[in-house]
């Protein structure tokens, strides 16, 4: 068999399959809506279907269309995605959104290139996109599509490096269905098969459909493909946070983007210098009377690249100056706190002290 008629093979047993094993229930299938399908491919990046499903309903009940979403105001786009992380990709949504109406006419691209130009979206997103609301024929390679790739020509090496990266995409595209009728069969298959069947534990070699040809299933080796991650000890920070609070009402500041947070509203960030808080809330928040002082237990936050733990220290305020949301400081009813964009850890610890206020 040559090179072509493998790959014409893997694409075949690969649709067929899909066809009778895959999902074909998930809300933002059986659709050629590709802003449903541009939501979805976002939220899925580094997340897993199940955490995704709320959220993607949510959002389009609140913005049932890429002007709706375009329209909206960051701070509405951040609420909605509190809680899912990488914040990054709730702003980069809303900047794609307003770029598709202001430089595309309302409707995404079919073009994968001027797809991966959108902000967030990248190359293989962009050819799901693509093939999913037009059809297009062009290679995809997430992580799931990664490992099966990986395994089924035994690459080595862990597939996050350039080199190795390279090579999969060439892999990738030379396993292309030749018929563009069979693209989204082919596509949602390799996405189905690596979340499914392909597992990164426990592969059930059994049920793949490319099973008889996996050269890692004939060395013995799925279980080291793909290659893991280079061990590296998670870095460990601390922060200490001012929790400023009158009456049931809390101070939020909004954070900068791009950061840890950006955009959304958080608890301002103090010193360890306990003698200078005194005059920090004189300062920079217009607070001459205080009150009681506490601390709070420390809270553990941990994210893909390091360990947050988080010191916060809670200020009774006797009085408080007014302040504008535009000036980037608000005061939030901590009733309010379930519906505002704030970091999950910020946001348990403020619904958890209205839980405790209403009990009491």
């Amino acid at each position: 068999m040559t090179s072509g008629q493998r790959a014409n093979s893997f694409a075949a047993r690969i649709v067929a399959w899909q066809r009778t094993h895959g999902r074909h229930d998930l809300p933002w299938q059986n659709t050629r809506d590709a802003y449903r399908i541009w939501l979805s491919e976002i939220m899925l990046q580094q997340t897993q279907v199940t955490t995704v499903l709320p959220y993607y309903e949510r959002f389009l009940q609140r913005f049932p269309d890429v002007l709706s979403l375009a329209a909206a105001s960051e701070d509405d786009v951040l609420a909605l995605w509190a809680g899912l992380g990488y914040y990054s990709r709730a702003r980069n949504l809303h900047r794609a959104a307003q770029q598709v109406v202001t430089q595309h006419g309302g409707r995404f691209p079919a073009d994968v290139d001027a797809l991966a130009a959108l902000p967030g979206v990248g190359r293989s997103t962009a050819a799901a996109i693509a093939a999913f609301a037009y059809d297009v024929v062009a290679p995809i390679l997430d992580g799931n599509v990664k490992r099966v790739l990986a395994r089924h020509a035994a690459v080595d090496g862990f597939p996050g490096a350039s080199t190795v990266e390279k090579k999969l995409w060439q892999i990738a595209s030379e396993r292309l269905p030749a018929q563009s009728a069979d693209i989204v069969a082919y596509t949602q298959g390799l996405m189905d098969l690596g979340a499914t069947v392909c597992t990164r534990g426990d592969p059930r070699c059994g049920g793949c459909p490319v099973a008889a040809d996996c050269a890692a299933r004939e060395q013995g080796r799925t279980a080291e493909l793909p290659t893991a991650r280079p061990a590296k000890a998670l870095p460990e920070r601390r922060q200490r946070y001012l929790l400023l609070r009158h009456s049931d009402d809390v101070l939020l500041v909004k954070r900068p983007a791009p950061g840890i947070w950006g955009g959304l509203w958080c608890l301002p960030e103090i010193g360890d210098d306990e003698s200078a808080l005194p005059a920090l809330l004189r300062k920079r928040f217009g607070v001459n009377r205080i009150g009681d002082t506490r601390q709070l237990p420390d809270i553990v936050h941990t994210f893909t690249h390091f360990r947050l733990t988080l010191v916060i220290t809670e200020v009774a305020v006797a009085g408080r100056t007014p302040v504008a949301r535009d000036s980037g400081t608000v005061w939030l009813a901590l009733a309010d706190a379930s519906g505002a964009a704030l970091p999950k850890p910020i946001s348990r610890l403020l619904i958890s002290m209205s839980d405790a206020k209403r009990i009491a």
